[in-house]
């Protein structure tokens, strides 16, 4: 791949890239906000701990575009926090920075979830379309009830159970992701379910944005990721609860939509090098995302 420039010119002034570990986190949470995207300083600094990129920036330090990359071992990655503003959009800023980042990331098999904006863009950079990622969010209803039979199956896990998660966690993603499960386990409270003494589902609850966020759900069927995620959802009555997830219709989507988390936005899964794991019942699926950066 041929080095991109370092530099690019926008009308009457120049742009360069700096690493994004760098950058005063005001600036990128009101590049975010300008984009009305719900991260937090906190959200960013947390993705800044697991992943790189850069921003682009103008001579007298406003941030006009940022791109990060986020490694799951020596063979996968995702790419997320791509923004442009739209003066750098109109002028090719958005494929610039994306160069960029896929140099860094190399022969990695890549992972991304693209607005409708940006689609086009990861097409022709060599990306293929996977799936829908229906963005549910509202203000939750636990009540509603789950799949019957298994709710009172899922138990709190403990730290000590980091590993069994995270065995599970790589199954259901195709990819190890052990720095992003320790990081997530710091502040998330996650719960599991057992079938036989065997870890068959987790899911985790964490503050970002507006306020709590499910996932990552992994389970072997809706069914069980449903009761994961209505363990999740206790104590949470009336507040802002937002998960992702890739199940179009379903038992999962039913209890969404019965317990106040309804569909808000759609974005698009691409792949670059491999599509992503079927998920079916009697394996190990991804039933909710860490985040649109993180998958």
């Amino acid at each position: 791949m041929t080095t991109p420039p370092n530099t690019m010119r926008l009308k009457s002034f120049e742009l360069a890239t700096q690493d994004i570990a760098t950058v005063d986190v005001d600036a990128l949470h009101g590049l975010s906000l300008g984009v009305e995207w719900p991260h937090r300083p906190g959200d960013w600094e947390a993705l800044r701990a697991l992943g790189h990129g850069v921003a682009a920036i103008d001579e007298i330090g406003r941030v006009f575009g940022s791109a990060m990359w986020f490694p799951h071992g020596e063979e996968c990655a995702t790419i997320g926090m791509v923004i442009t503003s739209p003066r750098l959009q109109t002028h090719g800023g958005g494929r610039w920075m994306m160069e960029r980042i896929l140099r860094q990331c190399g022969e990695r098999r890549l992972i991304l979830n693209s607005t409708r904006a940006a689609y086009r863009l990861y097409v022709s950079l060599g990306f293929e379309p996977q799936a829908t990622v229906y963005q549910c969010q509202g203000q939750a209803t636990p009540a509603a009830a789950p799949p019957p039979g298994l709710a009172d199956a899922v138990e709190v896990l403990a730290p000590a159970d980091l590993d069994e998660v995270a065995a599970l966690d790589a199954a259901g993603f195709g990819a190890g992701r052990p720095r992003l499960m320790a990081q997530l386990a710091r502040t998330a409270e996650i719960r599991g379910l057992r079938r036989d003494g065997r870890l068959v589902g987790y899911g985790m609850r964490r503050a970002f944005g507006r306020g709590t966020v499910i996932g990552p759900v992994v389970a072997e069927s809706e069914e069980e990721a449903a009761s994961l995620v209505a363990s999740l959802l206790a104590g949470l009555d009336g507040q802002f609860v937002r998960l992702d997830t890739r199940q179009e219709t379903g038992p999962l989507r039913s209890y969404l939509e019965a317990a106040g988390l309804r569909l808000f936005d759609t974005v698009r899964t691409l792949t670059r090098g491999a599509p992503l794991p079927l998920v079916e019942a009697g394996r190990p699926g991804v039933y909710g995302l860490a985040a649109h950066a993180l998958s």
